[in-house]
């Protein structure tokens, strides 16, 4: 990177602040804290991004920071997520989550670490004049409750003045010290729809007086997802899955209402913007030909989170740079949602997978469960890669390349 000895930077900064920053993980993970309520969290980054001389500004919802680090030139923006799941940390470690009923079980506690990390390593970079432009650092709240935090960073101009955003994500099916990137949709939209289905309601030994309510649910049920399988391009992948269907209280009477409750998801975007009236208008037939009235609340989540071309790229040359040239392996896609997706929808950008299981492990945990936890080598990992990432892409800017198509595959196979 215009012949500096980066990796040689990043080394000396991590033998002084590696402990540092498992200390300040461990910290978080006992004491994690749900969405919008993530004080603690806030206060401590404030304080140390002040002790570095930053001057961060907390978001108005009241958790949340946003800290701009360097001067005039292109911006960068990272971005951290911070707030834990509802879950009870079932982990036998000397850092087991001492809130009842709230752990860390999706790595926001690492994202953060790496984020805090990178922000200090930055600050010594601006320090000493080799910061060729401006890093926008976001800890954003409430990544897990939809539609997610992202937006109130949005509200609040976080990304005003930003040209290029990054983020990551622990991933314990990928070894500590590889990245897992892929070009386009990497995570899904996600989106939560009720239907309330209403009749008259009446006895069951006569249906053809009534609206056969119960029947007319069962249909929706299934009428609707394979309708929509049939009015949507297949390799936009959308879904609809349903979670909760609940009607009637006794065997020999048809109720008078039901409601049916689930999740869309979808790796495409233009997909996913047509999704609500395409919904709308196959529910509203299906419901009429049995005679009953479908009301349907539909409710916004994520977007999907596509990576672009020169953003992978910029991921791609920053890990091979400091983490090595085997580094960046193949991600599959994942129809999770990710609020990140709505940076995207403003600006360019790139999502990695981050790393966390150790090499040979027997077993692979997956995130949201209450035993996860993570091999915290990958938080020097992700402060080089972050880091690494910045400077790569406040120096290139634009820069086109075709050799992406090359260096990650698109390949949907499994790590």
């Amino acid at each position: 990177m215009r012949g500096r000895d980066l990796q040689g930077q990043l080394d000396a900064f991590l033998v002084d602040h590696a402990e540092q920053l498992i200390a300040f993980r461990r910290d978080m993970h006992m004491h994690p804290e749900l969405g919008f309520a993530e004080h603690r969290a806030t206060q401590r980054i404030v304080g140390l991004l002040e002790k570095a001389g930053l001057d961060p500004r907390v978001l108005p919802s009241g958790t949340g920071v946003i800290c701009d680090v360097g001067g005039d030139g292109p911006t960068v923006a990272l971005r951290a997520d911070l707030d834990a799941l509802p879950l009870q940390d079932e982990k036998n470690t000397p850092y087991r989550s001492t809130v009842p009923g709230v752990c860390h079980a999706c790595g926001h506690d690492v994202h953060t670490t790496v984020l805090v990390g990178t922000s200090l390593f930055l600050a010594q970079q601006a320090e000493a004049g080799l910061l060729p432009g401006r890093v926008r650092l976001i800890f954003q709240p409430s990544e897990e409750i939809l539609p997610g935090g992202a937006l109130k960073v949005l509200q609040a101009g976080g990304l005003k003045g930003v040209d290029r955003i990054f983020g990551l994500h622990c991933d314990p099916r990928v070894d500590v010290g590889q990245v897992g990137l892929r070009l386009g949709p990497i995570t899904s939209a996600c989106d939560k729809i009720a239907i309330r289905v209403s009749g008259p309601g009446g006895h069951t030994a006569r249906p053809h007086l009534t609206a056969d309510l119960v029947f007319a649910l069962a249909k929706i049920l299934t009428e609707l997802p394979a309708a929509l399988s049939r009015r949507v391009d297949p390799r936009s992948s959308l879904s609809l899955v349903w979670g909760r269907v609940d009607a009637g209280s006794v065997a020999n009477a048809i109720p008078d209402g039901g409601i049916a409750e689930g999740t869309v998801r979808c790796l495409d975007d233009e997909a996913w913007h047509a999704a609500p009236d395409l919904i709308k208008s196959l529910l509203e037939s299906v419901a009429a030909a049995y005679g009953v009235v479908a009301e349907l609340d539909y409710v916004r989540g994520v977007p999907p989170v596509v990576n672009d071309e020169i953003s992978l790229q910029m991921l791609t040359e920053a890990a091979q740079s400091v983490l090595g040239e085997s580094a960046v392996v193949p991600t599959p896609q994942s129809l999770g949602g990710e609020d990140f997706g709505w940076y995207l929808e403003s600006i360019p950008g790139g999502f990695a997978r981050l790393g966390v299981r150790t090499p040979n492990t027997p077993t692979i945990a997956d995130i949201h469960q209450p035993t996860f936890d993570v091999d915290e080598r990958a938080i020097a990992a992700g402060v080089r890669l972050m880091a690494a990432t910045a400077l790569t892409a406040l120096w290139e800017g634009q820069r086109p390349s075709a050799a992406v198509n090359e260096t990650v595959s698109s390949s949907t196979s499994s790590i």
